[in-house]
């Protein structure tokens, strides 16, 4: 059997923390940012952590 690849976009997306947790980015913060508040913009820098129900698909993406 031949080795299971990571997947490549999933691997420029997320990233894992210390605790194991996998963290995100945010969506909606790359255009139309003259009708976004300030501080929507600013919360959307952030990084996010993945939601417990989806973290099992992007696990077997990135094959942990």
């Amino acid at each position: 059997m031949p080795k299971v690849k990571t997947k490549s976009s999933a691997k420029k997306r997320f990233a894992l923390t210390g605790t194991g947790k996998i963290k995100r980015k945010h969506a909606f913060k790359s255009h139309i940012l003259t009708k976004k508040s300030t501080k929507r913009k600013r919360e959307l820098t952030k990084a996010g952590l993945v939601h417990t129900s989806d973290e099992g698909r992007v696990k077997d993406m990135l094959r942990i």
